[in-house]
């Protein structure tokens, strides 16, 4: 989740922003990820997408820093590696965390999602901090699904629990409600020929702080406005022109995350922070691999190039009689 204020911390380390932050430095744990992922992944190859995310012949892949526009049982677990720029000319902070999420429906469309990262935060000659971050709990509802037209719409209300991580990793106090719309939108219903594969997807949404100031510092509400392109090369091959592409890349989605955060206070005239985040995304049957680099174009969202690793498995095609299940179907 948003950490929307950098906030001075122990030994000079400085608040991160994003919902999970990681550095270079941290490659081996890239490498391990990757190692367990990828054998893992292959196994569950299957000739046919799943239901999971499915708008039509469109299949929406989970993304990296822009939340899903749908509602399923699912598990993700994700790695993401930046260099910070320290505050006020401090020196920078190297970041590692594991962002993991769990989404449970309780009706059909309508869920709980809740997420959890832990960190490290490195400063060179002052140590290592780390805890968890603050729980973040999400009601979703996934209110239009449209086969014919390749789209999903969802809206949601998201609250960071204000005192369940911790301050050495610049967890808030306080609470941040954020209300948000998600949607997606495949281009497949358009005569657009071989751009039908594209697809965009994305979130818009206010972040409220339950508590107006933090030791004389105004906490910030800010808006996030953060979309996805994508190109599927499943899509490419099953709904418009077999081309002869083989495993892997058959299964494949190319896709560019823009995600953008706008400090709404007078106090801040308006400062966004955003990044560019290139990545591609591999569909099995029963879970999503995917890989991202992260381009601050901004000193506020980074210092170097970051890189995301994702692990997500579908429970809800993993035990469709079982826990994958809406609560109440």
């Amino acid at each position: 989740m948003c950490r929307p204020r950098d906030e001075e911390l122990p030994s000079g380390i400085v608040a991160v922003h994003g919902r999970a932050c990681v550095t270079s430095w941290t490659a081996r744990w890239v490498r391990l990820a990757l190692c367990f992922a990828i054998p893992v992944g292959l196994a569950a190859t299957a000739a046919t997408a799943s239901a999971h995310g499915v708008a039509g012949q469109r299949f929406f892949p989970t993304t990296f820093a822009v939340d899903d526009p749908f509602m399923n049982d699912e598990f993700s677990v994700l790695l993401h590696s930046i260099e910070m720029n320290g505050e006020a000319g401090g020196p920078r902070v190297r970041t590692t965390s594991l962002d993991m999420g769990y989404s449970k429906r309780i009706f059909p469309g309508f869920g709980l999602q809740l997420d959890e990262q832990y960190l490290w935060l490195r400063t060179a000659g002052n140590g290592t901090a780390r805890g968890f971050g603050n729980l973040a709990a999400t009601l979703k509802y996934q209110f239009l699904t449209s086969g014919a037209h390749e789209t999903i719409l969802s809206v949601g209300v998201s609250d960071e629990l204000g005192g369940t991580g911790s301050a050495r990793v610049g967890a808030e106090s306080f609470s941040t409600i954020s209300p948000t719309l998600f949607f997606g939108k495949g281009l497949g219903d358009l005569p657009l020929g071989y751009l039908r594969p594209l697809a965009i997807t994305g979130v818009v949404g206010p972040s409220f702080p339950t508590q107006g100031t933090t030791e004389g510092v105004k906490n910030p509400t800010t808006l996030t406005w953060a979309f996805t392109v994508q190109y599927s090369l499943m899509y490419l091959q099953s709904a418009v022109k077999d081309i002869g592409l083989g495993a892997p890349f058959n299964r494949l989605v190319a896709l560019v995350e823009l995600p953008l955060q706008t400090c709404l206070n007078a106090d801040c005239g308006g400062r966004t922070t955003w990044t560019v985040n290139p990545g591609i995304a591999w569909i099995g049957k029963y879970m999503e691999l995917g890989a991202a680099a992260e381009i601050s174009v901004n000193t506020q969202a980074g210092a170097d190039i970051g890189v995301f690793v994702l692990l997500h498995l579908f429970i809800d095609d993993l035990f469709p009689g079982g826990v994958g299940r809406p609560i109440f179907p």
